[in-house]
């Protein structure tokens, strides 16, 4: 018998963790056929939902996201209501929340629609934690038992003293670590991020969830070097000089999951993507590309630039393909050899010169989706090239 529970014991030892379970954010406001495509091709890489309700803004007005219940019915999976609340409200109001919670809970229920939970996503300054505690701890009491109540969680509030009581509230919390700080700083650091983990791991004792990236995001400065606008849902690549593209490539976060895998905080149930990508969001990842990541199978990019000829003369475009079946960063330098004495860049690229030549530099950093192709500039050469040089 000793040697059997020995035995048992190191078979225990030598088991292999679970996997994190995945779920995703589904943001849409306006909820297009590309939304219900992108739901039933992403259903079999996730395990729930966190549908977007509704949301408060700061002048106290709601807004309903108004999904479309038959393709969350016929994704077959859990899905969880995501109530935004504008971080600068100061006053929660209990009883209008609620009733905005109930109505969606029945009627999404009645259309079908798995509905498992309700996530409060109220990104506050720590100086409101106590008062937020106070809201959650009202809204739980009236939330029916087989409806779980979870909350989104900012790094900021790792500095607070109210932060343990909090968490001790809801079912469960979702870390965001994504876009939290200035915009100077990027969209996402993987050293900070591994370091806000472990930290908010110590201030709880229930199961969390850790929000990471699958989109870009375009910033704006105006001329005294003030933030102008944040756009992370229009055309990327927009003309103009005081702007940068931020993006969280698929290769980063995917080593970023394989880092938290191997070396799993307590209590760390699994891993939220921001956001559910659409053929329509051209700032997300593609959809392949974002399954291949949650389902951590390897990414395979394949850059390659060719020449198409416009009507007449010698000159041709530029055109930067992927071919292969995952989205890639666009690459920082691209040259050719051939006899060209003309030549310059679009959509990120500008042209430069250097001892060796003519080429092009990434002015703005962006993806290239797995299958698709971008005109990146334009040549007009005497000799054509044979050959052009990729540099990441």
């Amino acid at each position: 018998m000793c040697a059997a529970a020995l035995l048992l014991t190191l078979m225990a030892c030598g088991k292999p963790a679970q996997d994190l379970s995945n779920d995703a954010y589904v943001w849409q406001r306006s909820w297009q056929p590309a939304v219900a495509q992108a739901l039933a091709e992403g259903a079999s890489a996730v395990r729930a939902w966190r549908v977007l309700a509704a949301e408060k803004t700061a002048g106290g007005r709601w807004f309903d996201a108004a999904p479309n219940l038959e393709a969350l019915k016929a994704a077959k999976r859990p899905v969880i209501m995501v109530f935004r609340l504008d971080g600068r409200i100061d006053t929660l109001d209990v009883d209008d929340t609620f009733a905005r919670i109930a109505a969606a809970r029945d009627a999404w229920r009645n259309a079908g629609v798995s509905v498992t939970g309700v996530e409060i996503d109220y990104d506050c300054a720590t100086s409101k934690l106590a008062a937020y505690a106070a809201f959650l701890t009202a809204l739980k009491g009236r939330l029916n038992a087989d409806l779980d109540l979870s909350i989104t969680a900012l790094p900021t509030w790792l500095t607070s003293s109210e932060l343990d009581a909090l968490l001790k509230i809801p079912d469960e919390a979702v870390l965001q670590v994504h876009a939290v700080l200035n915009p100077t700083q990027g969209l996402f650091d993987a050293k900070r991020a591994q370091t806000w983990l472990s930290a908010f791991a110590k201030h709880t004792s229930r199961p969390w969830r850790v929000a990471l990236p699958t989109y870009g995001s375009r910033v704006t400065w105006d001329e005294d070097g003030n933030i102008a606008a944040i756009e992370s849902e229009r055309p990327a690549l927009q003309s103009g000089n005081r702007a940068s593209e931020l993006v969280a490539t698929p290769a980063a976060m995917a080593a970023f999951s394989d880092l938290i895998h191997r070396t799993r905080p307590d209590g760390l149930a699994g891993i939220v993507w921001f956001r559910l990508p659409t053929m329509q969001d051209e700032r997300a990842w593609s959809l392949a590309t974002w399954r291949a990541v949650l389902l951590r199978q390897p990414l395979q990019p394949a850059l390659d630039v060719s020449m198409r000829p416009l009507t007449g003369g010698r000159t041709q475009d530029l055109m930067l393909s992927n071919t292969g079946n995952a989205d890639s960063a666009l690459p920082f330098t691209i040259r050719w050899n051939g006899v060209c004495r003309a030549a310059d860049g679009i959509n990120g690229y500008t042209l430069e010169r250097d001892a060796e030549g003519l080429y092009l530099r990434r002015g703005q950093d962006g993806l290239l989706r797995a299958g698709s192709q971008r005109n990146i500039g334009w040549i007009r050469c005497e000799t054509p090239p044979t050959a052009f040089h990729v540099q990441p």
